[in-house]
């Protein structure tokens, strides 16, 4: 049994709380530009060059996870999230449709608990505190104990930045010693929780009795048709797979190729870094990579492809950054067409795009529904095809997935480290979490021209017909 949350880590939240508030009500006057300001300033100093990386570079040291060279381009995400900031206004009037008579008025949302995961403890605070006080809200960060340091330091910094700027400090709060119970309490006490993590804490948060937006478990996969550029494809393949040791979950786990392509795609993906296993080594790798009840063993997640080759009992070459595993079946007992939160990635051959469809709709069965899936093709008719498909919240076409559906330079997909997976995955919204998920608005109605229909129009064919 999980212990309860005792009477100090209680005293100790309703603090934070007490300090979240009267920063909120010290702020609850700034304009646009003000805030506006100290969004940029927080940007710069969390994600320059330097100092990101040094953070990346230390929550990859206290937590054991994630790849040391990889981990610091992630800087790129709080760019994005800034940039489309910036671009959007966040109180007063936001909108108006004058043809509908209404207008649109932006509030607070409040005070807001934050869950950061431990794989990203540099991005997470940044992030969701660019979007927090953009809307003028106050957020405390609830880190997960493995990185706790460098969510703190992460936290640490924007608050130094606030202060130099003559703004309150606890608009930026992170919790020192975190455990669950007390994260827990934190979220039955904010007005508002970001849930960006594991599955137990993402429903903790939807049983807090307060609002909450979730994520989803993911389970990416990729459709790569006869008319794929191969070379793109394997490229944006290994670049998605190896981000961060695999371990986002939007990270390709799954590929299903076309017959016809099947053998030159899979000599591709070996030229661009993927390691072949034999059926032995593959056996071997399900033994380390899942227990005998069926769940991720801990030790082979977001780790460096060479490190699970090892712990499995074999070797790759240095020059091997992800392994490829033969894959026909697909059902829970079939635990590679599962999510794999690593640089291990499954390849399917279907013939028929009809077949690739109910593929898609099976591994989806397995896990992974409502997050993302993607496809290399040229052909729009299969891109359209597998969007009215695809139980997903999102799907890229010609990109590398992890990479992509958070957002980036070269699509439209708003910027952010947390996707929610609609009801297929448990989740209240589809979208990627981002400004407007951090503001309450007004609509404002004033009366317009009549829009009565008759009722002719309305019923169509069943007018004036029998009733029942």
């Amino acid at each position: 049994m999980p212990r309860e949350v005792t009477e100090e880590e209680k005293q100790y939240a309703q603090e934070l709380l007490r300090k979240a508030r009267a920063a909120m009500k010290a702020i609850e006057d700034y304009d646009q530009s003000t805030v506006d300001r100290l969004c940029q300033a927080i940007g710069w100093a969390t994600a320059n060059v330097e100092t990101f990386t040094r953070l990346a570079h230390m929550g990859v040291e206290e937590s054991g996870l994630g790849d040391w060279e990889g981990r610091p381009n992630k800087r790129f995400k709080i760019l994005g999230i800034l940039r489309d900031t910036l671009r959007q206004k966040s109180m007063g009037i936001i909108e108006e449709i004058p043809e509908k008579g209404i207008v649109k008025y932006a509030k607070p949302v409040g005070v807001i608990a934050c869950l950061v995961p431990t794989t990203n403890p540099a991005l997470t605070p940044p992030g969701n505190g660019i979007y927090a006080l953009k809307a003028k809200n106050t957020i405390i960060f609830s880190p997960h104990p493995r990185s706790k340091k460098t969510s703190n330091e992460t936290v640490r910094i924007m608050r130094a930045v606030l202060k130099k700027q003559g703004a309150p400090e606890d608009i930026f709060q992170c919790i020192q010693r975190p455990s669950i119970p007390l994260a827990q309490y934190l979220m039955s006490i904010c007005d508002l929780t970001i849930a960006t993590g594991g599955a137990a804490m993402v429903t903790a948060a939807y049983s807090s009795g307060k609002p909450a937006y979730g994520v989803g478990a993911g389970n990416s996969t990729m459709v790569i048709d006869e008319t794929a550029d191969i070379e793109d494809a394997a490229r944006n393949t290994r670049l998605s797979k190896t981000s961060d040791n695999g371990s986002g979950c939007s990270a390709d786990g799954n590929l299903l190729v076309e017959a016809t392509i099947y053998d030159v795609f899979l000599e591709q993906l070996q030229k661009e870094g993927g390691y072949l296993a034999t059926t032995e080594e593959k056996k071997l790798l399900q033994a380390v990579m899942w227990d005998p009840e069926g769940h991720r063993t801990f030790e082979t997640i977001a780790r460096p492809a060479a490190k699970i080759a090892e712990l499995a009992g074999f070797k790759i070459p240095a020059d091997k950054t992800f392994i490829i595993v033969k894959q026909e079946q697909i059902g829970k007992e079939h635990l590679f067409s599962s999510e794999k939160l690593s640089p291990i990635l499954a390849i399917f051959k279907y013939s028929g795009f009809d077949t690739a469809l109910e593929m898609v709709k099976q591994i989806y069965e397995v896990g992974g529904k409502g997050h993302s899936c993607g496809i290399y093709s040229f052909n729009d008719e299969h891109v359209h095809q597998l969007a009215l498909t695809a139980p997903v919240s999102r799907m890229m076409v010609r990109q590398p997935q992890s990479k992509a559906n958070g957002g980036a330079f070269t699509n439209g997909m708003p910027m952010s480290s947390s996707m929610g997976c609609g009801i297929w995955g448990g989740n209240i919204t589809n979208e990627n979490i981002s400004l407007k998920h951090y503001m309450n608005v007004t609509w404002v109605s004033r009366p317009i021209p009549e829009d009565r229909p008759f009722d002719q129009e309305i019923f169509g064919e069943f007018y004036n017909t029998e009733t029942f």
